[in-house]
């Protein structure tokens, strides 16, 4: 079997941590940033970062579309942070904002609180054995799931931090700062 490639969208947010990330896995990793690089990846990571900064430069880059397209098909996702933001319904959109779709969750933004309000906490997530370090970073949080959606991970009080659906994988924190990999394995896990 070849090698699987996985995407980074590498239009804003932190990509580089992601490849690193992807890179001790031992897939091949491509920076996406053309609907061209798209068509060459079994999976995709959504980085966090500004989601309506993403939202828009997805557009003027003419990525919106192709990726849109490409979740609907089933190109399997993982969404971090902003990229959870940009798979689910956005409860507090920004002028103009919009999301790629993939989960049928609704989303809002920075739901912990500003930069001073991060916070890091150890998660149970399911799909992996032990707990997971996670850090949060002016955070989303799931306010609502739908039918057919997996809730995947919360935190102590109950707030849903991880879902999955389908080949859509969305996370409110960042394995990639803390050097975890687990998560990315489980992307990886469905091409």
């Amino acid at each position: 079997m070849s090698t699987k490639t996985v995407g980074v969208l590498a239009l804003q947010g932190d990509v580089r941590e992601h490849v690193q990330t992807l890179n001790k896995l031992g897939v091949e990793v491509i920076e996406v940033k053309t609907p061209s690089e798209l068509s060459k990846v079994d999976a995709l990571v959504i980085p966090g970062g500004e989601s309506t900064t993403i939202s828009k430069l997805s557009e003027i880059f003419g990525m919106f579309d192709p990726i849109r397209q490409a979740i609907a098909n089933g190109l399997p996702v993982l969404g971090t942070c902003a990229g959870l933001i940009m798979l689910g319904d956005i409860a507090d959109p920004a002028s103009g904002q919009k999301s790629f779709g993939g989960l049928d969750v609704t989303v809002v933004r920075n739901a912990f609180g500003n930069q001073n309000d991060s916070f890091e906490a150890d998660l149970s997530v399911t799909g992996i054995q032990g707990s997971v370090h996670a850090a949060f970073i002016r955070a989303p949080i799931v306010q609502r799931v739908g039918e057919g959606v997996e809730i995947i991970s919360k935190l102590a009080d109950g707030r849903i931090v991880g879902v999955k659906q389908g080949k859509a994988i969305g996370i409110s924190f960042h394995p990639e700062v803390t050097g975890e990999t687990r998560i990315h394995q489980l992307l990886i896990d469905l091409i």
